[in-house]
């Protein structure tokens, strides 16, 4: 019988070809909307979050411009962020810009940044070849330089940069290392950078004091704890003045924008939802349509016996294949408009097994809520009635 119903219903479908395109067409559009738009935000969150991660969701950053008595921070203040539970290592950064001279090829306006080994122990995956600064350049100021791939490039394009020298501020540095072409974030980037240990940065570059900072966590999990004991810290250090420092989490911001994008993606699937409302009101006036076309064949399969609940179902099918048949093209239509989004912006297309469910999820509901009246109204029509319309 379930079969019978399913061939019935189909070969109505069938024999209506342009009214069923037209009434499935709005099913297409609203699917293909909603799965678009969530894939592209998804797509484009999952991308903005690996470059925030890549950041260091493991690490929480301090800014401290200090007060007009003390200017930023000192090593004794640096020590005591180490012996701070759960902080893995401290890692401060010292940034001015100068030009470099190599081969007597003077480059302007070079950011240079110094550093300490905590950095490259944390993101040893930076380096491309040679080797980051260790503790021992720190200790020592020694006149070692890691840079980065567009710096390599330009001046020392088809070489190999380590074992070469380059002129910061009147002082030879030997290059040791060569960073990883990165993307994303400039304020992620080391791609112009020349990065030298911290301790050679503040004498070459003139700095006395340490504004910036990055606290490595070993525990993530305990942030709060370590961030109130940053707090502690710094407070003391600067006379308990709140408006000398800032202390930020990268996992604080990862959470707020998985917030955000999860309320982008709500609104964005509710406004596209209208066109499933629009396409669902024209599977129900097809459905009524066909009612009423088919009202002399309605009764005279009640006048052979059929029961009200089997022409219900037959009509309630043909609304549910309508749909799911929408939903089925829209979601393939969905996902090649993401893919051609990805491309142009430049993110990973992920389908999920969520959207493909919500695709399919969302044309079976409408197939039967758009479809339930115009069956209702088939299985209830008086044969008598019915059979005067032969």
């Amino acid at each position: 019988m379930f079969k019978e119903s399913i061939k019935m219903s189909w070969n109505n479908i069938a024999h209506n070809k342009m009214r069923s395109f037209l009434t499935v067409l709005g099913i297409v559009i609203g699917v293909s909307s909603i799965i678009a738009l969530i894939t592209i935000v998804q797509g484009a969150t999952g991308s903005i979050t690996s470059q925030i991660t890549k950041l260091g969701a493991n690490k929480i950053t301090i800014q401290a411009a200090g007060t007009p008595l003390k200017h930023g921070l000192n090593d004794k203040d640096l020590n005591n962020l180490k012996k701070i539970k759960y902080v893995d290592g401290v890692s401060p950064t010292v940034s001015g810009s100068t030009s470099i001279i190599c081969k007597n090829v003077t480059k302007e306006n070079v950011t240079i940044q110094g550093k300490n080994e905590v950095y490259f122990k944390s993101e040893k995956d930076n380096i491309g070849s040679g080797r980051g600064i260790n503790i021992i350049d720190v200790k020592n100021k020694s006149q070692v330089a890691v840079i980065g791939s567009e710096i390599a490039k330009s001046l020392f394009l088809g070489e190999n940069p380590i074992g070469k020298e380059l002129i910061i501020k009147d002082r030879t540095y030997t290059v040791v290392g060569l960073m990883k072409p990165s993307s994303g974030f400039s304020m992620g980037s080391t791609n112009d950078v020349v990065i030298i240990p911290y301790t050679s940065a503040m004498k070459s570059l003139g700095i006395g004091s340490i504004t910036s900072v990055d606290a490595y966590m070993s525990n993530s999990k305990k942030s709060d704890k370590i961030i109130d004991s940053i707090n502690g810290v710094l407070s003391e250090a600067f006379n308990y003045r709140k408006d000398s420092f800032n202390v930020f989490n990268m996992q604080e911001m990862l959470n707020t924008m998985s917030d955000i994008t999860g309320m982008m993606s709500l609104l964005l699937a509710g406004i596209a939802s209208i066109s499933l409302l629009v396409g669902g009101i024209g599977i129900m006036n097809m459905m009524l349509v066909s009612v009423t076309e088919r009202t002399s064949e309605i009764g005279l399969r009640k006048a052979l016996g059929a029961e009200p609940g089997r022409i219900q179902l037959q009509f309630l099918i043909e609304s549910i294949v309508l749909s799911l048949f929408g939903g089925i093209i829209g979601l393939v239509i969905g996902i090649l408009i993401a893919l051609i989004a990805s491309i142009a912006i430049g993110f990973t297309l992920s389908v999920t097994y969520s959207t493909i469910i919500l695709a399919v999820g969302f044309s079976v509901v409408i197939g039967v809520v758009f479809g339930l009246a115009p069956a209702r109204k088939a299985s209830k029509l008086n044969p008598i009635d019915a059979l005067r319309h032969v």
